[in-house]
């Protein structure tokens, strides 16, 4: 690894903290704006299109949780949540537009981290170019574990809608235990090769420099 000044250290762990926090708003609001779209009016008094962080986080599971899977194998879960009337919604369709609304914000946030880090490749200090690829490989985590249809995340939210009503109902009774489940699962080494090989894969595919995202982890893994 590069040597890098105490600063740059120092710096990266609260700059990733920060961006990863801002994803997470962004994402329950995906889910918000889109539910009030489709008839949810309930979202707004909630203050969910506010974009203020202290309406979609949660010190234990928005925060702490994340954190520890950060530093353990370095997965983006997607730590936020909102509460949607799903009566307000009058179809499938739009329960399914609704439970894509967070990936699809997840990936503008991605897209968007891709275009900075194309743009300003030779003019960005390197502590922070690679703490912004870490970043941005944190959405690519967050994409692929949220979008695994397994009820809970919002792969299986996407789905649901779409399937016999004894599944629907299995889902929702198992939603709170089935997304830790699958990082417990995913700490299983066949499946574990399989999503790191994925997501890098997919991070070599869109042009995201998989060297700098090592050392922007390096940088952000202050502790070790």
């Amino acid at each position: 690894m590069l040597a890098f000044p105490t600063y740059a250290r120092w710096g990266v762990f609260p700059l990733v903290l920060a961006g990863w926090l801002v994803s997470l708003c962004l994402h329950e609001f995906g889910h918000a704006i889109v539910a009030y779209g489709c008839g949810d009016r309930s979202v707004r008094a909630k203050g969910y299109l506010t974009l203020d962080l202290v309406r979609y986080t949660h010190w234990q599971y928005s925060i702490v949780l994340p954190l520890v899977f950060l530093a353990l194998g370095g997965i983006g879960l997607p730590g936020g949540a909102i509460y949607i009337h799903n009566r307000a919604l009058r179809s499938r369709l739009q329960r399914t537009l609704v439970s894509a609304g967070g990936p699809a914000a997840t990936l503008a946030v991605l897209l968007a981290l891709l275009a900075i880090l194309i743009v300003g490749r030779d003019r960005i200090e390197f502590s922070l170019y690679a703490a912004l690829a870490f970043l941005a490989f944190l959405q690519v985590t967050t994409l692929i574990f949220n979008l695994i249809p397994v009820p809970g995340l919002d792969g299986w939210g996407i789905l649901a809608p779409w399937l016999p009503r004894t599944l629907r109902d299995l889902g929702w009774r198992t939603a709170h235990i089935a997304p830790l489940l699958l990082i417990v699962l995913l700490l299983v080494l066949p499946l574990n090769r399989a999503f790191w090989g994925g997501a890098y894969e997919l991070c070599r595919t869109i042009g995201l420099d998989v060297w700098a995202i090592s050392e922007g982890r390096a940088l952000f893994e202050f502790w070790r």
